[in-house]
């Protein structure tokens, strides 16, 4: 009678073993829990420049690469990129007012002539960082980052991305498909041969979209590669060409006074040429330069400013000649995130 209670026991025990190795055997090995990706590279001094639509211009905060994305952080926006979206990085410097216009400010108010004599000390180099990268339709983007001086290299060395051309996009026929009214689609022309540092192609392009964007009678504004759903094609095509750039000094500017003026501004021209319905076929070469003691990449908004003008004039119905656009939308009605 004494054996039933031992052999209850074992048969237990070996019950409660197979039990914990059945359980053991269904969860799998990488139910572990695994750290993030460490981070190539993180910098907590970045000013977004422009390009991201989802965080502001001349915002600050912190750039994070690793081995799967692409993120910076401000106080108002997080975006993330994934690393497969990235197909290009440029690295690239400026020298720019210590303090901004605050510094301008201050030299102004100094007396005898100090405010030039300041001028030639109150700069400091920053570090260019372009990220070309496409959204989830395939549209083409750009955004340029400022970093602390000698960090940009640092950062595309860490990420693994080498400077290249940009991506051949095939154009797509529009032989038979709908054409969407008020809308416009802005392409890129040689732009690989192009002797404009990558920064300010980046920053022109950028600036071109958005001040089309907020052209009247514009409905939407498509990017370079981006496919219209259901072979919708553009109702307008705005070829860009970058024709010539002469690289400033922001330094020179602002310590020559009026002499800067002529010494050492920055000048780019470009060709535009704006195709599209009834036969429209206009082509353009606009040139801007950066006359004042602002950075040298202002000149970007300067010239998209003078596009989007020459796009109104050309497509706006004149006195007595039937529209070609359709009513005034303002701001482009179809949004979408660049990331998804």
């Amino acid at each position: 009678m004494t054996t039933l209670p031992r052999r209850l026991v074992y048969l237990t025990a070996l019950f409660c073993k197979a039990f914990v190795l059945v359980v053991c055997a269904q969860v799998p090995e990488t139910a572990t829990l695994t750290p993030p990706h460490p981070a190539a590279w993180a910098g907590s001094n970045v000013e977004h420049v422009y390009g991201l639509m989802e965080a502001k211009p001349h915002a600050k905060g912190m750039l994070v690469l690793n081995a799967d994305t692409l993120t910076f952080t401000s106080k108002s926006a997080h975006v993330v990129l994934p690393r497969g979206r990235v197909h290009a990085m440029s690295t690239g410097h400026e020298r720019v007012e210590l303090f901004g216009t605050t510094g301008q400010i201050l030299r102004m108010v100094i007396p005898d002539g100090g405010g030039l004599a300041a001028a030639a000390v109150m700069h400091h180099r920053v570090d260019m960082l372009t990220v070309q990268y496409v959204d989830a339709k395939g549209g083409e983007h750009a955004a340029v980052f400022y970093l602390p001086e000698a960090q940009a290299e640092a950062a595309l060395a860490a990420f693994g991305i080498e400077p290249r051309s940009p991506r051949v996009v095939a154009g797509k026929g529009c032989e038979g498909a709908v054409v969407e009214p008020g809308s416009v689609v802005v392409e890129t022309s040689g732009w690989a041969d192009s002797q404009v540092p990558p920064a300010y192609r980046a920053l022109v392009y950028e600036h071109v979209i958005d001040r089309l964007r907020k052209t009247r009678g514009v409905r939407y504004v498509y990017r370079n590669g981006e496919s219209g759903a259901g072979g919708v094609c553009a109702q307008h095509v705005i070829t860009l060409t970058l024709e010539g750039f002469r690289p400033g000094n922001q330094v020179k500017r602002s310590a020559l006074g009026p002499i800067g003026l002529f010494v050492g501004t920055t000048q780019m021209t470009m060709s535009a040429r704006i195709t599209g319905d009834g036969g429209l076929n206009s082509t353009e070469e606009i040139k801007s330069s950066v006359r004042d003691q602002s950075e040298s990449i202002t000149v970007a908004d300067k010239i998209a400013k003078r596009v989007a003008k020459r796009y109104a004039a050309a497509v706006m119905p004149r006195k007595g000649s039937p529209a070609t656009l359709p009513p005034a939308m303002g701001t482009a009605s179809r949004q979408y995130s660049e990331v998804e």
